[in-house]
């Protein structure tokens, strides 16, 4: 997939869309499936990964889900097969269980008999968190899910087996030779053809952990305040209230090498324009918050770039004087990155309207480098409406360290390097394994 093809299709992939729907005719309400079955003859594997993009919402995951689950797989090599396989056990356990419903039924209509989907049906019956509840309410549908996958003489062959306490070793093995809790999984087989089993099963609570957390968001507070948004902000908030000190500086080093350890590479080149006028002080009680958590992403990206060049705009030594980004951006191209971002408050005060009209004139001028703007935020609930000086640039919030991983993916699916899809594949297999490490 060409670079900026890959660009266009996660930016569909993240656009909020109605679910998936199977209509009474049994036909199968998806509008977009030709953007998604030309994305997937492209690349596959690349496909299937875009998946863990954060920021892609459960009604286009089930999508993807739908498309790999939906194809043979018996041309593909042994390795494609394998990762192909490991998204669609992350996206069937980790999206809630009634989205996969629409994606199972789908399949039961569109007669695809693949090993792959009797897995995945399998995983979401005997495996899913919310499968209790779910028998409970789309027992008719999973029956004939159920049916399908299996076959319909063993499936019910599987049912009287077990509801009758009937021992037919070598009929329910192959069944529970996919259920990571053998118990568990009699008593979901047995709710599905018992209706009065049902009722009682999606009353107890369930006996395994919460669905994934795909978008890997971490934990966040409920009340926020200047020095829990992340271990690296607190600590320079400290500074930046107390003056310099070697103790707390040494302690930012340590924490911005543990954090950047676990984050995605950017092999290329990125220019930052980093927003260092008066604004991004702060005031009251966020008090060089906003500063902190742009610093704290600086840092950490100086460690995960292959290059990092920095253009500030005001300071440097103390927040001070307008903003000038327009500037900035100009002074940054030409390092000639593969990359620029705009790290801000989102107050441009020097002269209102000049990064976005300079942004817009680029491209005319034969200037085809990205430009992206993050905003700083102080929470996740911070109202951006009035600033976002550039509207039409790329534009992703953060506020919290743990977004950090996110917003470093964000900014490889922007990079329009040559390299960048194989880059942005190979932090997405890294971010696959450390999903599967949650569901273990």
């Amino acid at each position: 997939m060409l670079t900026h093809e890959l660009t266009g299709f996660v930016t569909h992939l993240q656009t909020p869309t109605e679910p998936l729907r199977i209509r009474r005719s049994g036909e199968l309400a998806w509008p977009d499936e030709q953007e998604h079955a030309s994305a997937y003859a492209a690349d596959p594997v690349g496909y299937a990964l875009l998946a863990l993009v954060p920021g892609v919402p459960p009604s286009q995951r089930a999508r993807v889900l739908l498309r790999i689950l939906d194809s043979s797989w018996a041309e593909f090599p042994v390795e494609t097969r394998a990762t192909l396989n490991r998204v669609a056990r992350v996206l069937t356990l980790g999206l809630p269980a009634t989205a996969c419903v629409p994606v199972m039924l789908a399949l039961r209509h569109r007669r695809a008999n693949h090993k792959h989907v009797t897995r995945a049906l399998l995983r979401l019956l005997l495996e899913h968190p919310q499968a209790d509840s779910l028998i409970g309410s789309h027992r008719a549908v999973l029956v004939a899910c159920f049916e399908h996958a299996l076959g319909k003489a063993t499936a019910r062959g599987c049912a009287k087996s077990l509801t009758d306490d009937e021992s037919t070793v070598d009929l329910v093995r192959p069944l529970l030779r996919f259920a990571p809790s053998p118990m568990v999984a009699i008593d979901r087989v047995r709710a599905l053809y018992t209706p009065g089993a049902a009722g009682e099963l999606a009353a107890q609570p369930p006996p395994v952990p919460a669905p994934l957390d795909l978008d890997l968001d971490g934990e966040r507070p409920a009340v926020v305040t200047a020095t829990n948004r992340g271990d690296i902000a607190a600590t320079l908030v400290h500074l930046f209230r107390g003056g310099y000190s070697a103790d707390l500086r040494l302690a930012v080093d340590r924490m911005v090498t543990a954090a950047a350890a676990t984050l995605p590479a950017f092999p290329g080149t990125l220019a930052l324009v980093l927003d260092q006028s008066a604004s991004m002080r702060g005031y009251g009680e966020r008090e060089w918050a906003v500063l902190s958590q742009a610093v704290a992403l600086r840092e950490v990206l100086a460690r995960r770039c292959a290059r990092l060049d920095v253009v500030s705009v005001g300071g440097p030594d103390t927040p001070r004087g307008a903003t000038d980004l327009a500037s900035g951006v100009l002074d940054a191209l030409a390092t000639q990155p593969d990359l620029v971002a705009v790290i801000s408050d989102g107050y441009e005060n020097t002269n209102p309207g000049d990064l976005a009209r300079v942004v817009a004139t680029l491209p005319r001028i034969g200037v085809t480098t990205p430009v992206v703007f993050c905003h700083s935020a102080y929470s996740h609930s911070d109202d951006l409406t009035l600033r976002r000086p550039a509207p039409a640039m790329p534009q992703r919030p953060f506020w919290h360290q743990e977004d950090f991983g996110q917003l470093l993916l964000w900014l490889l699916v922007q990079t329009r390097h040559p390299d960048s899809g194989r880059w942005l594949r190979e932090a997405l297999i890294a971010r696959l394994s450390i999903v599967e490490e949650s569901v273990r």
